[in-house]
Order: structure tokens, then C-alpha cells, then sequence
């Protein structure tokens, strides 16, 4: 599993350069051993580092930790979710098991960032769920009725009153929910990797090949040596497919985003100088949008069934087109040349949109395929997960495990086809979302 990320992603070239990066060169032996450094990977190996001081732990990455999709995404930090995937989670009281779980990781990024005194940009400003099509309206009554029963706090906008807090007149209905955080996803992402515990060893830049059990032993095959393990913890979301890891569950998708330079202070007031905000898309597949705290915008508006392990800087610029054009619906007052950034990302995605957390065998344990959303949910897996791999348990286990499970997808090409097929009819019903 090589992963080769472009370099183009605003949110981390926020950063400061990191040095000293460590790569695996020998052959070694531990106790426990984490594939994937990113939220989930980062929370476990704390965890673990916290239960056994004394015990040797390895957390190995494909590539910089916390520079895949958790440095990448677009920074919600959800309560509610309207588009939970492809399939629509109808059942009141499967909805409120999500929601739980939502409510639970956003306790778990708050505590983290008040033990270690992170500044990722948090800001508690809510979330808007938007549409310029006014036959949308008709689905924000039907979650609105379900926020109501459940207690959250929820207002239905117009254009008017969306246009006076968004600075654009684009959005013709919209819903406003109170809960729901933004915050800088690389600051969050790279304040894990400062802070992780003296007895974790990180290991960048290093791609499993394989993998395998023996006896009591988990065997894990990188380039430059090998690494042998008591337990293991999978934890690569969007790339668990790729290692064999719950196949017929999950799939990947691969998203791509653009931010614009900073607005200058008269283009920031002609836009009306808002406050800081964020709109999801009322369909699965129109534009996700935000603004940030330094007067940037942000907007993902493509998903696309594809190589999951690199993307060129051509199809970049081709996927650029398409948010430019994004951005300037909405903002056609602001410069056409305003971009300043393309990247991409993987997500990983479930049938029913649940998320996967489970113990494999007494070696072997999984969480990841959060569905987008997967900063407080990926934190609260990977310390869980963690916590169940040492045969412990917690209310919030508890919690979790009473959640529907993914269901099962049908090998590929025909899983292929499907999603494609799936992606192209979403597309066309959000044309006007883009």
C-alpha cells in the first residue's frame, strides 16, 4: 500500500515543516502495533501509551501523520448528519444511536484539546444544510421533524435570512442547526502527532505490503524490514479495503477540494463580512462549503470511484474547474482567479452508512469507514478500539456497539458499477447543488 498524496493541501501547508521523520529500517518486535496515523491511529496509540507505559508500541503511517484524510477534510465536527451516504437511515432510533456516537466524539475532541492546550481554529458557530432548489425544502420539514423529536435545537431559514448570515444570495432554503463545531483539521491532526506519549514509536513514510498471522503473532511486511506483533490495530479508513481488512463492508471514495487566497478586507465586505460558517449540501452530492476564521473559503464539490492511492496534478486542475465554478455561483462578485489550492482525500464509505468497530479475532482489531465524518467519531474509535483490544469496556463501548452493523457489498466489478452508477444518479439530482 503506497500512497502518493499531492502536496497542494491548504490546511497543511498551514503547518509548520516537521523534521526528523522516522522510517522504519530493521526488523522489529512489539506488543502492539497501529497501521494508520491519523485520528483514529494517533487517539489508539495515546490510549494504549496511557494503559501499558511500559510496553512497546508502534504506530507506522503510509505516509505524514495526520496528513491523509484527517488533515485534509474540510473540518466539521459534526452533531447531525442529514446525508449519511447512499442509503437513507430512516428509523428514529437507529438515527439516535448515530447521533449518541457523534455527541460522544465531540467530547472526546474537546477533552484532548483542553488537556493539551491545542489552537485548531474551534469555533461552536453551528452548521447550515442549504439548497438553491426549493423542492429541497420538502426534505429539511422531514429532518427538521426529526431533530425536533430528538431536542435539537434547529431553525428553517429563507434567501433572505441565509443571504444576511452567509454573504451570498445563492441559497433559497436552508436549515440551521446550533450543534456542530468548524475548526483548522491539519492544527487538530498535527497537535495528535506533538503529543503523542514517549513510549509510541512513529514510523513514517512506511507502507504495509502484507500482512499475516502465526500463531499468536500478527507478521507485517514493510520495504525496509519487518515488524512482528502481539496485537495489531487497523485503522486506515479509507484504504482498509486495500488491506484485505472487512472488504465486503466498506469502499473507498475519493473527494477533491479547493481554498481560495485570503479575501482582502473590501472583497470580504462585499460579500458582507460574515461570521465564519459552514454549509452542507441538502443532496449527497452537492457542494460542501465554508468559510474560515482568516477570511478563506473552502468548497468540495466532486466524489468519484478511482485509484484511492494518488491523484496528478492534472486531475487536480481539472477537478479545480469545477469548484471555481462552485465558487463563483455564489460569489460572482469575488475574482475568478481566487483559488489558491487543490488537493484530495479518501473517505471511506459503508452500504448503510454505519461505521466499523469491531474485534476481528484476540489479535486483530478494526475501526474506521466513518462516512465523512470522521473527526470526532475517528478520535472516540481509536481510544475505544484501543480500549477493547486491552478487554476493557466502557459506557462508551457500550454506546457504540449499539449501533446498526454494516452491511454486506457484492465483490467487484460489480460493486464497482454500482457505485459508479450510483455516483452519476446523485450527481444529475444535485446539478444545481455543484
Amino acid at each position: 500500500m503506497q500512497i502518493i498524496n499531492d502536496n497542494g493541501c491548504a490546511w497543511i501547508n498551514d503547518l509548520n515543516f516537521r523534521s526528523k521523520i522516522k522510517n522504519l529500517e530493521k526488523n522489529q518486535d512489539c506488543e502492539w502495533l497501529i497501521i494508520g496515523a491519523g485520528y483514529t491511529g494517533l487517539s489508539a496509540a495515546r490510549k494504549l501509551a496511557e494503559l501499558h507505559p511500559n510496553q512497546k508500541i508502534i504506530l507506522v503511517d503510509a505516509q505524514l501523520a495526520g496528513e491523509g484524510a484527517s488533515g485534509r477534510n474540510s473540518g466539521y465536527l459534526v452533531d447531525t448528519t442529514l446525508n449519511d451516504g447512499f442509503t437513507s437511515n430512516k428509523e428514529l432510533e437507529n438515527y439516535k444511536k448515530k447521533t449518541d456516537i457523534y455527541e460522544l466524539g465531540i467530547k472526546t475532541i474537546k477533552k484532548f484539546i483542553k488537556e493539551h492546550q491545542v489552537d485548531c481554529d474551534w469555533n461552536e458557530c453551528g452548521k447550515y444544510f442549504a439548497s438553491s432548489n426549493v423542492e429541497d425544502k420538502k426534505i429539511l420539514k422531514n429532518f427538521s421533524e426529526v431533530l425536533s423529536k430528538l431536542g435539537f435545537e434547529h431553525n428553517l431559514l429563507g434567501n433572505k435570512d441565509l443571504s444576511e448570515r452567509l454573504g451570498t444570495s445563492f441559497y433559497n432554503i436552508g436549515l440551521f442547526t446550533k450543534g456542530g463545531t468548524l475548526i483548522h483539521p491539519g492544527k487538530l491532526a498535527r497537535a495528535m502527532v506533538d503529543t503523542l506519549p514517549n513510549n509510541v514509536e512513529l514510523l513514517e513514510n512506511t507502507s504495509l505490503l502484507k500482512w499475516k498471522k502465526k500463531k499468536d503473532s500478527v507478521y507485517c511486511y514493510f520495504k525496509n524490514g519487518n515488524i512482528q506483533s502481539k496485537k495489531v490495530i487497523f485503522a486506515t479508513n479509507g484504504f482498509l479495503k486495500s488491506l484485505g481488512i472487512k472488504s465486503n463492508y466498506n469502499f473507498p471514495i475519493t473527494l477533491t477540494a479547493s481554498m481560495t487566497r485570503q479575501l482582502t478586507d473590501e472583497e470580504f465586505e462585499e460579500i458582507g463580512s460574515p461570521k465564519e460558517w459552514g454549509v452542507l449540501p441538502i443532496r449527497p452530492m452537492g457542494a460542501t462549503i465554508r468559510t474560515t476564521r482568516d477570511k478563506r473559503i473552502l468548497i468540495r464539490n466532486t466524489a468519484e470511484v478511482r485509484n484511492p492511492f494518488n491523484m496528478s496534478q492534472a486531475d487536480l486542475k481539472k477537478r479545480s474547474v469545477k469548484q471555481k465554478i462552485g465558487i463563483a455561483k455564489r460569489f460572482p462578485d469575488l475574482p475568478n482567479d481566487i483559488i489558491q489550492s487543490t488537493w484530495s482525500g479518501v473517505v471511506s464509505r459503508t452500504r448503510n452508512s454505519s461505521q466499523i468497530f469491531e474485534k476481528i479475532d484476540d489479535q486483530i482489531y478494526v475501526a474506521g469507514c466513518y462516512n465523512g465524518s470522521g473527526i470526532g467519531v475517528g478520535a472516540l474509535f481509536g481510544e475505544q478500539i484501543a480500549l477493547k483490544a486491552c478487554n476493557e469496556n466502557t459506557n462508551e463501548i457500550e454506546i457504540i456497539e449499539k449501533k446498526i452493523e454494516p452491511t454486506w457489498l457484492p465483490p467487484n466489478p460489480f460493486l464497482k458499477i454500482g457505485v459508479k452508477a450510483r455516483l452519476i444518479y446523485e450527481r444529475l439530482r444535485a446539478a444545481s447543488e455543484i
